[in-house]
C-alpha cells in the first residue's frame, strides 16, 4: 500500500522527504538506454528506472522551452497558463507555483540552472535561484533592464568570467544555439555548464537549512544545442554506427534544397556526416549529464539524505535530430513532444513496484501535483495536472484518455503551427494554417513512418480524434473551431489574451 494514502497527519509526523527535480532541456524520450536505445550509455538513468519507474508515454503538450516550463512549474494546461507558443518577455505571474507550494509547506527551496522565466530573476516561490539560462535571444540585448540582461542574470557566465577572464563569453566557441553544428567544449570539463550546475547543487546541500526538508530543482541547459560536450564525451560516439534518422513517407524532402545549408535551420541538413556528428555530440551531451547526475546522487548519499530523498527526471521537450528532415522542437512528432519521465525512490518510501515501464499518458502539468502528493502537501484544486502516484502504486492504470497538444508557428505547407490529439495508441495532427492532417498508429508505427490519414480502415478512428480536437478548440479566441468543424487559416498567437490581464493575481 502506498504510504501517501495514509492520513496526512501520519505523514507529517514522520521526517518529510526531500524532493530533487532534475530537468534537462530538449532531450528525446528515446535517448535512454533503459527505454530501449541500444546505442546510448545512460547508466545513472538506467539505475533510476531499474530501481524506480518510467512513464513511457509522457509528453510535452506545447513542446518549446517557455510553455513547457510553464506547465511544469504551474501544473496547468496551456489553455490556463496561457502559453501556446514561444514568446519571451511576457511576465510570469501565477497564483500557484510548484516552488511556491513547497515554500509555503515548510521546505527550503532552491533552483540551480535554467529557469527561462520573465523577468529572469523572478523567484516563482523559490527561496533563491542560481541561474544559467544559456544563450537567451531576448536577454542578449543590451537595451534590456540590467537585471534581465544576460550579464546581469546569468550566474554561470559571471562565474566563468571570474575563472577565465573578463573577456570570456558563452559564445566563444562560435556554435549556434539552435543548430546541428557541433564541436568539443573549449575548456576543461570542470568549467562546463553541466558540471557547474551540479557543483552549485552540491553547494546548496552544504548551506541549506538543516531543520527543513528541501526541494531542489537542478535544471540543465544541455542537451539543447549547441552540442558542445567535453572532449571525452564528444569522442564517445564519434565512431559508433548510429542509426540514420527516421524518415516518414510524408517527409518534405524538397525543404533541404532551400534550407539544408542553413546552420540554424529547423528543416534538416544536406550533409549526412554533419547529421551523424550532431547525433554523436547529442548522445555525448546526454551521457555527460547522466554522469553528473550520479555525482549529485553520491553527494546526497554522503550527507546521509539519500534514503529520504525522491528524485524525478524530466525533459521540457524533445529534439527532432534529423528525423523526417527536421531539427529542433515545436513539432507534433514523437521526437519533439515525447519526453522521458523517471521517478527514483532509493528509500522505497512510496512502496512502488520497481522497474516499471508505465504506458499511461503523462504530461508536464502532472509533475507539480505528483511532487506535492509525494511530499504530503495539499494539491490546489485549480491545477489541471493529476498526481501520478496512484498509477505508480498500482491503484489505477491511467488518469486520462488523451492529451491535446499544440504549438503556434510559421505558415508553411508542413509548418510548425499545429494541434494534435495523442492517446496511448495513436495520434491525430492538424496544421492550423493549411488544414492538412496526419494520422499515425503509434502501436505499430512508433517512429511515425507512415501517414495513415487516407487509409480506408482508419477513417472512423480519425473522425473520433478530429471530434476531440474540435471540442478542445471550441470557444478558443483564435476561432480554430466553431464546435462542429476545424477552421484553418486563423491568425495564430503564442500567448492567449488572458495572460496579459490580472487573471492570475
Amino acid at each position: 500500500m502506498c504510504r501517501l494514502l495514509l492520513p496526512i497527519t501520519f505523514i507529517m509526523s514522520e521526517k518529510r522527504m526531500n524532493i530533487v527535480l532534475i530537468c534537462v532541456d530538449q532531450m528525446r524520450r528515446d535517448c535512454v538506454h533503459a527505454f530501449g536505445n541500444p546505442h546510448i550509455e545512460t547508466p545513472t538513468l538506467d539505475t533510476m528506472k531499474h530501481e524506480g519507474c518510467a512513464f513511457t508515454h509522457a509528453y510535452s503538450a506545447v513542446p518549446s522551452c517557455i510553455p513547457a516550463r510553464a506547465a511544469l512549474l504551474t501544473g496547468l494546461s496551456q489553455e490556463h497558463h496561457g502559453r501556446v507558443g514561444y514568446q519571451d518577455g511576457v511576465t510570469w505571474d501565477y497564483a500557484r507555483t510548484l516552488p511556491g507550494e513547497f515554500h509555503a509547506g515548510g521546505y527550503h527551496t532552491q533552483c540551480i540552472g535554467k529557469m527561462h522565466v520573465s523577468p529572469a530573476r523572478n523567484l516563482l516561490g523559490f527561496h533563491n535561484v542560481v541561474l544559467n539560462d544559456g544563450y537567451m535571444h531576448h536577454g542578449r540585448s543590451y537595451k534590456e533592464n540590467v537585471f534581465d540582461n544576460f550579464e546581469g542574470c546569468n550566474d554561470y557566465l559571471y562565474w566563468l568570467k571570474k575563472e577565465k577572464g573578463i573577456d570570456t563569453d558563452i559564445i566563444d566557441d562560435g556554435m549556434e544555439v539552435n543548430s546541428w553544428v557541433c564541436r568539443p567544449y573549449i575548456y576543461e570539463e570542470k568549467y562546463h555548464h553541466t558540471n557547474w550546475t551540479v557543483s552549485e547543487s552540491i553547494d546548496f546541500l552544504r548551506r541549506k537549512d538543516p531543520q527543513k526538508p528541501f526541494f531542489l530543482m537542478t535544471s540543465f541547459v544541455a542537451p539543447h544545442p549547441p552540442y558542445t560536450p567535453p572532449q571525452v564525451y564528444f569522442d564517445m560516439y564519434k565512431d559508433t554506427d548510429l542509426p540514420d534518422p527516421f524518415m516518414g513517407d510524408w517527409a518534405a524532402k524538397e525543404d533541404l534544397k532551400e534550407h539544408g545549408l542553413v546552420y540554424n535551420t529547423d528543416r534538416g541538413c544536406v550533409q549526412p556526416q554533419a547529421i551523424r556528428r550532431a547525433k554523436a555530440a547529442y548522445y555525448g551531451s546526454i551521457t555527460h549529464i547522466d554522469h553528473q547526475i550520479a555525482r549529485l546522487i553520491q553527494a546526497i548519499f554522503e550527507r546521509r539524505e539519500l534514503h529520504n530523498t525522491v528524485f524525478v527526471f524530466v525533459s521540457d521537450h524533445g529534439e527532432m535530430l534529423g528525423d523526417h528532415n527536421l531539427f529542433r522542437k515545436f513539432r507534433p512528432y514523437e521526437g519533439s513532444c515525447g519526453i522521458p519521465i523517471l521517478f527514483y525512490d532509493p528509500g522505497n518510501n512510496l512502496r512502488i513496484r520497481k522497474n516499471q515501464s508505465i504506458p499511461a499518458l503523462a504530461e508536464l502539468r502532472d509533475i507539480m501535483p505528483t511532487l506535492l502528493d509525494i511530499a504530503g502537501l495539499p494539491i490546489p484544486d485549480s491545477l489541471d495536472g493529476q498526481s501520478l502516484v496512484p498509477i505508480m502504486c498500482g491503484e489505477t492504470s491511467h488518469i486520462r484518455d488523451y492529451i491535446h497538444g499544440e504549438h503556434t508557428g510559421e505558415e508553411s505547407p508542413l509548418g510548425m503551427g499545429n494541434h494534435f490529439i495523442v492517446t496511448e495508441h495513436d495520434k491525430y495532427i492538424w496544421f492550423t494554417h493549411t488544414g492538412q492532417e496526419q494520422y499515425f498508429h503509434l502501436d505499430t508505427d512508433p517512429n511515425e513512418l507512415h501517414n495513415a490519414i487516407r487509409d480506408a480502415g482508419c477513417q472512423e478512428r480519425i473522425s473520433e480524434l478530429r471530434s476531440l480536437l474540435i471540442k478542445e478548440l471550441a470557444g478558443r479566441e483564435e476561432h480554430y473551431s466553431d464546435g462542429t468543424q476545424l477552421i484553418p487559416g486563423q491568425k495564430q498567437k503564442p500567448c492567449l489574451s488572458h495572460i496579459f490581464s490580472d487573471i492570475n493575481k
